[in-house]
């Protein structure tokens, strides 16, 4: 495998944290290939290192020294970045100046406070991300937050509607069959659906098995019936995934429809990780 960059996104909150020392994440990481993290964090426009009680500057340097000794030590060759402006648009150009292969972020679901803060931000790079994004889910609630799931990849769900979306996602697994174990595969039938008939539905689902196997993941398949959000929420709290995998259909001045209510409300409400994947920067 070529290496791979990501930009690892810190607010040098909890989840942030806890996110940046899961030493099981990291090594997730380092088998898909990634051998270069490049933490970021963005000051909001609106926070000034002046403002009384707080010293911000000291804060983020300690704290990027910090995870920037975490994460070298688990191997990777690090390059931090501090900047100013709207969160998901600072992090979006670093990765795109860089040329970034995935973003990661935290986020410690759902929660009034949190919506705002975290919340909004992967919600925000879910709608504009220029590379895949991987939404890592921190629990919420405790004092000593853990990652909801330990490992990144190990049991991955795929939502496909076998789509030219769908499929650029089922390609990521030329890099992440090296962090995983076994596949879901879910397709979900609505009232509006044109994929064929069920022997069709049944057909494709075992072609991509075919391709699975061929590298060496074992697989099961699920066909559901309903609206597709909410089947693959409910497919998610049945097979318990280590991340959900879908695609997004890309960047423009309707993003918040084009998006899709599915792959916006899967980000916000999945339990646990989610790994969205937009179309190439080219397209």
């Amino acid at each position: 495998m070529s290496g791979k960059s990501a930009v690892l996104a810190t607010d040098l909150s909890t989840a942030s944290e806890t996110m940046i020392e899961s030493e099981t994440g990291l090594n997730c990481l380092s088998r898909i290939g990634v051998d270069r993290i490049h933490l970021v964090t963005v000051v909001p426009s609106n926070v000034h290192s002046g403002m009384p009680g707080i010293d911000f500057e000291k804060r983020r340097k300690r704290g990027l020294r910090r995870y920037r000794e975490t994460v070298e030590a688990a191997g990777f060759d690090v390059e931090t970045h501090v900047v100013r402006g709207t969160p998901h648009r600072r992090i979006n150009g670093i990765a795109g100046a860089v040329g970034a292969d995935l973003i990661l972020v935290g986020s410690r679901g759902k929660s009034p406070l949190e919506n705002r803060v975290i919340g909004s931000t992967a919600r925000n790079l879910a709608r504009t991300t220029v590379a895949p994004l991987l939404v890592d889910r921190i629990e919420r609630g405790v004092d000593d937050p853990e990652t909801v799931r330990r490992h990144l990849f190990k049991r991955t769900l795929l939502a496909t509607d076998f789509s030219e979306n769908a499929e650029r996602a089922f390609e990521t697994f030329e890099y992440l069959r090296h962090a995983t174990e076994e596949v879901t595969l879910v397709h979900v039938r609505s009232p509006k659906d044109d994929t064929g008939d069920e022997g069709d539905v049944e057909a494709r689902l075992g072609e991509l098995e075919d391709r699975l196997d061929a590298w060496g993941l074992d697989s099961r398949t699920d066909v559901r019936r309903g609206d597709p959000a909410a089947e693959i929420l409910a497919a998610e709290r049945e097979h318990e995934p280590s991340t959900l995998l879908l695609g997004s259909r890309g960047r423009s001045r309707l993003r918040r429809l084009l998006l899709g209510s599915v792959s916006e409300e899967v980000v916000v409400n999945a339990a646990g990780n989610v790994f969205l994947v937009p179309p190439p920067r080219s397209a």
